[in-house]
């Protein structure tokens, strides 16, 4: 196991689970066979880490966030996320039960363990991480991502090892487009939706004929985005006059900016996320930047609003959860109460992604009564309406989309605010079933099921 590798056991201790996964180590996978029958689950032959994987009284998940690098406090508020589902489905939670009533303790009777990588943002380093996880501890569902590029990348370990992928954070369309895999889900919304959502608010607020400056993380995420930012903006006669693309954990955006603030525009669109985000912004104040031009961030997380010292008063962005909504949905406040609890602060996106998407994933094997990988994508097939923290959704069945809806905040003035976590007014929340593409419309092709 690799040094960046650390396990967080539920009720099992660790020398335990190291005998297991020890025990497990010599078995080889067995390779997936080439046909799938009927749904007659106690007939099936093995597949991915199944049956061998859901034996035992414990299952493992592996899970690789970014604990290092651009992204890692993202990835320690995705983590904790895991770690309340885990605690909350082990001991059977009241909120888990409302979104998964089936659950009594553990998912069919059987605790959860959950292994964490360090991925870095390293599609390589979460690629090779989540391979240990499902060769030696037989991990019966992967999650994680945060960068884009690894959700890609887990997509298709996922589907070549035929062991669930659930996604915890990715904004690139093309997780469930063009790279969507028929072992891949995800909950969170992403670029189009983003778009889709914000653009009638920014029109509506700064008017049509806008001159744009777009900074752009230079990888899928990032020209997902921008492009979707565009398609939804043009018909306002908004028109780009630089697009800056600049790479991942860039050091300095001093370079980009004197670009942005001889472009003549009207609004800088900042599309970069986590401590690129907050580098971006606070360098652009330093430039001048924000004297000159509306800021906006299409793609956010509220923690930017901290980290950049109230630069983000007055600035609209998408955001996927922010912790005032609990007024209107009681599931919300219900897990915004045990996050603050166990940790100490207000829950992030992050947080809320990687806790409901684990918990809506429990909630589809307890539906399909079995661990066995075709059964439980299957259900999520069904479209079947279910709880969330933001209100009912569905998944789609042609692309494994979740339509949820997408929040629009705006940052509020010191002055304003009731608290030291009362960063936003949220200004809207956009029902998820009118902003979606057309499920074939980005090349999603899901794949096999064996």
């Amino acid at each position: 196991m690799s040094d960046k590798i650390n396990h967080y056991l539920g009720n099992v201790s660790r020398r335990a689970l190291l005998k297991t996964g020890a025990a497990l180590s010599g078995a080889a996978l067995v390779s997936p066979v080439a046909s799938f029958p009927a749904f007659a689950v106690g007939d099936q032959p093995p597949i991915g880490t199944w049956p061998a994987g859901s034996q035992g009284d414990t299952v493992f998940i592996g899970a690789s966030v970014p604990r290092t690098g651009t992204y890692a406090v993202q990835g320690e508020d995705e983590l904790k996320g895991y770690q309340l589902a885990i605690e909350h489905i082990n001991e059977g939670h009241e909120l888990v039960k409302k979104i998964s009533p089936k659950i009594k303790t553990g998912v069919l009777g059987k605790k959860l363990t959950l292994g964490v990588a360090d991925s870095a943002a390293k599609p390589n380093e979460a690629v090779q991480a989540q391979q240990r996880f499902i060769t030696e501890n037989k991990a019966v569902m992967i999650t994680g991502g945060t960068s884009s590029a690894v959700a890609v990348a887990l997509n298709k370990l996922a589907q070549r090892e035929k062991v669930m992928f659930v996604c915890g954070i990715s904004g690139s369309n093309d997780t469930t487009g063009k790279d969507c895999v028929r072992y891949g889900v995800r909950q969170n919304f992403f670029g189009q939706t983003a778009a889709a959502a914000i653009a009638p608010v920014l029109i509506k607020e700064f008017g049509k004929g806008k001159k744009v400056a777009y900074m752009t993380p230079d990888y899928t995420y990032g020209h997902t985005v921008t492009k979707s930012m565009q398609d939804f903006t043009k018909d306002a006669g908004w028109t780009t006059v630089t697009n800056q693309i600049s790479p991942l954990g860039a050091p300095d955006f001093s370079s980009y900016l004197l670009n942005v603030a001889n472009s003549g525009a009207d609004i800088l669109i900042n599309v970069n996320w986590g401590h690129d985000a907050v580098l971006s912004i606070q360098q652009a104040k330093q430039f001048g930047v924000l004297d000159k031009m509306k800021l906006v961030v299409p793609y956010q997380v509220p923690f930017l609003a901290r980290e950049t010292g109230g630069l983000m008063a007055g600035v609209f962005a998408a955001t996927d959860y922010w912790w005032t909504i609990e007024d209107k949905y009681p599931l919300a406040k219900m897990f915004n109460a045990a996050f603050e609890k166990k940790f100490g602060y207000k829950p992030e996106w992050g947080a809320e992604n990687a806790y409901i998407s684990f918990v809506h994933w429990a909630r589809m094997v307890e539906e399909a009564g079995t661990f066995y990988p075709p059964a439980v994508i299957k259900q999520y097939e069904k479209e079947e309406t279910i709880p969330s923290l933001v209100g009912d959704v569905n998944y789609r069945k042609e692309d494994h989309q979740a339509i949820r809806p997408v929040i629009i905040v705006k940052g509020k003035q010191q002055k304003d605010m009731k608290g030291k976590e009362d960063y936003y007014d949220v200004v809207e929340i956009v029902p998820g079933k009118g902003l979606m593409q057309k499920p074939d419309e980005f090349g999603c092709k899901l794949g096999d099921y064996t």
